[in-house]
C-alpha cells in the first residue's frame, strides 16, 4: 500500500511540476508572441500545451475554470519504467489556483480509465492555501474515472469528463468531496 501511495504522489508531483513549467513556458510564449518569435505550443514529446479551450472543476457548490487563452493547461504523458500515465495539469495566470489529475495507461480516444492521482490547490489573496488531495479512504470504492472522449484528433487535443474523490488537507477528521470536471482542449 505504501509503495502504491508513493507512486501516486510521484505522478501527482510530476504533473504539478509540469504545470509550473508549462506556466512559465506560457508566459514566455506571450513574450515571444509580442516579438513574433514563437510559433508552437509543443512542450516535449507526448506533452502538449493547450492553445484554446477550458478545464472546469466543480467542488461542492462552486465551479472553477481554467481558460487556455490566459491560463496554462497541459496534457502530459509520463513514462515510468514499464508504467504509462497520462493526465491534465493546469495553473491559472495569477498562480493562485492549480489542478492536476492522472490515470494509468495510454491516452486514447473513447476510453474510460481509473484515476491514479489528483490534487487541487486554491490560494486566496490572504490566508493559507486550501489543498485537496486524492483520498485514501477505504470507504470510497474507487478513486474516480477519466472519460477521454477524444484525444489528438485534428486540432482537438483532449476532450472529456472526470470525477474523483478529494480530501481537504488539515487537522481533524477529513471530509471526502466528490469533484467533477470537464475539459475541452485544442492544439490551435
Amino acid at each position: 500500500m505504501r509503495n502504491k501511495r508513493f507512486t501516486q504522489y510521484f505522478i501527482l508531483i510530476f504533473l504539478l511540476l509540469s504545470g509550473v513549467i508549462v506556466s512559465c513556458q506560457k508566459d514566455q510564449e506571450v513574450k515571444d508572441d509580442a516579438s513574433g518569435k514563437s510559433d508552437s505550443t509543443f512542450i516535449a514529446p507526448d506533452n502538449y500545451l493547450a492553445a484554446k479551450g477550458t478545464l472546469t472543476i466543480t467542488l461542492q457548490d462552486s465551479t472553477y475554470s481554467f481558460d487556455a487563452a490566459t491560463d496554462s493547461i497541459a496534457f502530459v504523458n509520463v513514462h515510468n519504467g514499464n508504467n504509462q500515465y497520462f493526465g491534465i495539469t493546469a495553473i491559472n495566470k495569477a498562480h493562485n489556483m492549480s489542478f492536476g489529475i492522472s490515470s494509468g495507461g495510454y491516452a486514447l480516444s473513447n476510453i474510460n480509465t481509473n484515476v491514479a492521482g489528483s490534487q487541487f490547490i486554491l490560494k486566496p489573496d490572504k490566508g493559507a492555501a486550501d489543498q485537496y488531495a486524492l483520498t485514501d479512504s477505504a470507504s470510497v470504492q474507487d478513486y474516480g474515472k477519466i472519460n477521454l472522449g477524444a484525444y489528438k484528433q485534428d486540432s482537438v487535443l483532449a476532450k472529456g469528463t472526470f470525477y474523483t474523490y478529494l480530501v481537504k488537507a488539515g487537522l481533524g477528521k477529513p471530509t471526502i468531496y466528490k469533484v467533477k470536471g470537464t475539459f475541452s482542449l485544442r492544439l490551435k
